[in-house]
């Protein structure tokens, strides 16, 4: 059963809100985004962490808004943690739980079934790329389970949509990403801005793409500081690539950074080299900040960035227009800047916050949940 401890933390709570971790990533910055503008007096939310690590970087921050935050015991094996989650659901009983990443998915509709609670999941990135990330087993699960599903962009529900499989969600609701308008405000543009890029050093996100460019455009004469943001597995090889490319001089990798708005605020634009996305945020974040973006064709990036008005849409392996479009931009600072301006312009229409909240509990009334607070 839950802990005492955890009982009375918990009881009261409305919506429990469950994920994989709460390190420095995308869905985790996306499920805090909610949580700060959501109204936590009256759906009194709680987050439930599959894989708790104290030092994971979300966890003060929503502890600071005020809202529990829970981990199941590490120590418990998986079908452990189904049943303590279970436990825990049935005895605080909360209206609504909404997996927020899609590895939980299963355990959420699992948790939910027979009690009433209205369960949700998630799909962050590509549906396939989810199907494969967690296995034969738990892809299946949770690309089915719980059948009402949030997809966070466009292309990924066209993939379910679109293909043969059973294990596949019966009700699909796409709520793109959302970025704080006033943390990352409109900022105007250097004089001698570097190009930044942002993101996990990765596979998926073919840093190697912008290194190849970038030793590229060098050899044309066209030497620009390149800024990288992000840790991860491939450091140590790209570091490489850039010392045989003779580049190293000219790009800089920082590590994790908290400070992504003064970053973007000393950049001239941002690149992003991506083979596989969903509705990646520091596109979002980059063009809040009035910052002109060139990025590979993966993912929602087509439906985000307005090629040739907001930035450039290159496809992903064509890395001859990705060089000539980082060079326009280069060239021609009038370009970047107003590129910027339209960019900030369409992330003020389109990626706030409020339309963030008001489509999430759309869905929740949608699926049945009925707002029991009498206000």
């Amino acid at each position: 059963m839950v802990s005492r401890s955890d009982d009375r933390v918990l009881m009261g709570c409305r919506v429990f809100y469950l994920v994989g971790q709460l390190s420095l990533g995308g869905l985790e910055r996306q499920l805090f985004n909610l949580l700060q503008v959501i109204d936590r007096s009256r759906y009194k939310p709680a987050v439930v962490v599959w894989r708790h690590s104290h030092g994971d970087h979300y966890n003060q921050a929503i502890s600071d808004l005020g809202i529990p935050v829970v981990a199941l015991p590490s120590n418990l094996s998986g079908s452990a943690k189904l049943q303590k989650l279970r436990d825990m659901v049935s005895v605080v009983r909360p209206e609504v739980l909404h997996s927020y990443s899609s590895f939980t998915n299963f355990a959420a509709w699992w948790a939910a079934r027979g009690t009433g609670i209205v369960p949700i999941g998630s799909s962050r990135s590509s549906f396939w790329y989810e199907r494969q990330k967690y296995g034969r087993v738990l892809g299946r699960l949770s690309g089915r389970w719980p059948s009402a599903q949030v997809y966070n962009s466009f292309s990924s529900e066209q993939e379910a949509r679109q293909s043969w499989t059973i294990f596949r969600p019966r009700r699909i609701y796409v709520i793109t990403n959302g970025v704080d308008l006033d943390l990352y405000s409109a900022q105007p543009n250097p004089e001698q801005g570097y190009i930044l890029a942002v993101g996990r050093l990765s596979a998926k996100k073919r840093w190697d793409r912008l290194i190849r460019v970038v030793a590229f455009l060098a050899s044309k004469g066209l030497s620009q500081e390149v800024v990288h943001a992000g840790s991860g597995p491939l450091q140590d090889e790209l570091e490489a690539m850039a010392r045989s490319l003779h580049v190293d001089h000219l790009i800089r990798f920082l590590g994790d950074r908290h400070d992504l708005p003064t970053l973007l605020g000393g950049a001239a634009f941002l690149v992003h080299t991506s083979e596989i996305e969903g509705c990646p945020n520091v596109v979002l974040e980059a063009m809040a900040c009035g910052r002109a973006v060139v990025a590979t064709d993966a993912g929602d990036i087509p439906y985000l960035v307005e090629d040739g008005k907001t930035g450039f849409v290159v496809p992903q392996k064509d890395e001859g227009m990705l060089a000539d479009r980082i060079e326009a931009l280069l060239r021609d600072h009038e370009l970047c800047r107003r590129m910027g301006n339209a960019g900030r312009k369409k992330a003020e229409q389109a990626f706030g916050f409020d339309r963030l909240r008001a489509e999430t509990f759309a869905v929740y009334r949608a699926e049945g949940w009925r707002d029991s607070a009498n206000f």
